[in-house]
């Protein structure tokens, strides 16, 4: 994805799952003061990944654009730089 902004989620509900439109993407836990390192993630021709860090399991669906989740408040618009 060079040349793209990579897109951040965040598991602030605490949910086991996470759907997203993208295969590449940086999970941070949950959102400051409770983030962990953001981690970059690839699901390269798998169609999930799970965080080493805070081990909630990502699942890609083809049918969410690159900035939806579900849930729909896990997809973070003002991380580590990046403009609203």
């Amino acid at each position: 994805m060079a040349g793209n902004i990579i897109p951040h989620f965040a598991n602030d509900e605490g949910v086991e799952r996470i759907s997203i439109g993208v295969k590449e993407f940086n999970c941070m836990g949950a959102r400051d003061p409770y983030d962990h390192p953001h981690v970059y993630l690839d699901m390269g021709t798998d169609n999930e990944i799970i965080c080493p860090y805070c081990s909630t399991l990502y699942v890609y669906d083809a049918q969410l654009g690159p900035e939806e989740s579900v849930p729909a408040g896990a997809i973070v618009h003002e991380a580590a730089g990046r403009a609203a």
